[in-house]
């Protein structure tokens, strides 16, 4: 299993939404900055939001263990191998992250 480089592309906010949906001072979401790098394996990455994990996850799983470029919903989604552009589930303050293979192998968890 290799580690998966995660980037914080962008933050992005709704507005509409929000005015609809949202409390009175929702903003984009606090919890990340674009730039800010992770590198996911066998655990979610520490300072990684949890619920962009939870979304990201099975991707960085694939990655991980070498997905073919054919997986990528039949080479209609991604142009270049090894790459995926995912968010988080947060509809009004969606975070979109770039997650990418690399050669560094993931270290397996201590056994307890």
């Amino acid at each position: 299993m290799k580690k998966v480089k995660i980037t914080v592309l962008k933050t992005t906010f709704q507005d509409d939404l929000a005015r609809e949906y949202g409390v009175d001072g929702l903003g984009p979401c606090p919890m990340h900055r674009p730039g800010e790098v992770y590198f996911g394996d066998y655990a979610k990455p520490a300072g990684l939001c949890d619920e962009a994990w939870k979304a990201i996850y099975q991707y960085a799983f694939a990655l991980a263990h070498g997905a073919p470029e054919k997986l990528w919903y039949y080479g209609d989604w991604m142009k270049t191998p090894g790459t995926a552009i995912c968010s988080c589930n947060d509809g009004i303050r969606p975070v979109i992250f770039k997650l990418e293979a690399t050669d560094e192998e993931a270290t397996p968890p201590a056994a307890p």
